[in-house]
């Protein structure tokens, strides 16, 4: 009797230790690369991203932004687009939506600068969110009439700079 306990339970221990072994596999980063719908932009998400478009009001002007995010760990990885009238008004719009995502937070203006040469605003802001403290890192960039918003969104020390950075690096407009 005792021979065949053994053999009953070897398959539940095995079925266990894989499961074990299945679960470690699965990364909570699981970067992929994705397409924007409309194809004007590239980007690494470290999950699958959904899609949503509303209209917004940046610095006067009414636009449907579509924000394509992805969640891990509780933290948001973002990349929103808007259309404007022109590459002028493009460009003098990245200041307003910088601006309204530091006011949604309640943060103090950030002076952090795009990468050297570049016309795009990045911003490194702590706040308050609807569940505390909340850091925002990321860009915004104008390419031709389009606007970019770029961003990691999560409790400060919760995403590692690394994984912050791979996101931000791996933003190319189209």
């Amino acid at each position: 009797m005792i021979p065949r306990m053994r053999t009953r339970l070897l398959p539940a221990s095995l079925f266990f230790v894989l499961a074990v072994l299945l679960a470690a596999c699965n990364p909570t980063y699981n970067w992929r690369d994705h397409t924007g719908s409309d194809g004007s932009f590239r980007v690494q998400f470290p999950s699958k991203p959904s899609t949503h478009t509303r209209s917004v009001d940046l610095g006067g002007l009414r636009v449907d932004m579509t924000m394509t995010a992805a969640e891990v760990e509780g933290a948001t990885f973002a990349v929103g687009t808007a259309v404007t009238t022109d590459a002028a008004q493009a460009q003098a719009i990245l200041p307003a939506m910088r601006h309204a995502l530091l006011r949604n937070i309640g943060a103090a203006s950030t002076e952090a600068a795009g990468e050297p040469g570049s016309p795009a605003l990045g911003i490194d802001a702590t706040g308050k969110g609807p569940g505390g403290p909340v850091r925002i890192v990321g860009r915004f960039v104008a390419k031709g009439a389009r606007v970019y918003q770029v961003i990691v969104v999560g409790k400060p020390g919760s995403v590692p700079p690394e994984h912050t950075e791979q996101f931000l690096a791996s933003f190319a407009p189209q």
